[in-house]
């Protein structure tokens, strides 16, 4: 039986010229995206650019929507930050699903988050600890009904 090998998506691998060919863009306009930040490859010693698979179909996104949606860099720059909050949030909010499921039913009632968005389970009573200088109460099922 083989092994199965997993590949790393995010691991600088290409050069600018396979970058460029495989997302159907001149090297010069990776070089032009680098520099207003719509992808920032990794860098080697030398400084030269190494794109991922990740960067690959960042910029096949930025072309598509360039070309077929009429956007302009300014907005597809804006765009992709927003989705890059939305990838976060939605990672934060699975780790806050994995902390509900791990949790007895008696923690599972009030959740708290600092100013830093560390989600603390509290249990029924408990006043939220006062750290990075507030709290703020999110969630109790038991006041819904």
């Amino acid at each position: 039986m083989a092994a199965r090998h997993r590949i790393d998506e995010r691991a600088p691998v290409y050069v600018i010229s396979v970058a460029a060919e495989l997302s159907g863009m001149h090297p010069q306009t990776l070089r032009q995206y680098d520099r207003i930040g719509l992808v920032t490859p990794r860098r080697t010693r030398g400084r030269g650019r190494r794109y991922s698979v990740v960067d690959v179909a960042r910029l096949r996104e930025i072309q598509r929507l360039s070309q077929e949606e009429g956007i302009n860099l300014a907005g597809i720059k804006r765009i992709l930050e927003l989705q890059d909050e939305v990838r976060a949030l939605n990672g934060q909010l699975d780790g806050v699903r994995e902390t509900l499921d791990s949790l007895s039913p008696a923690q599972r009632r009030v959740f708290s988050a600092d100013r830093d968005g560390q989600i603390s389970a509290l249990r029924r009573g408990e006043r939220p600890q006062r750290r990075g200088g507030g709290a703020l109460v999110l969630w109790d099922p038991q006041r819904r009904r």
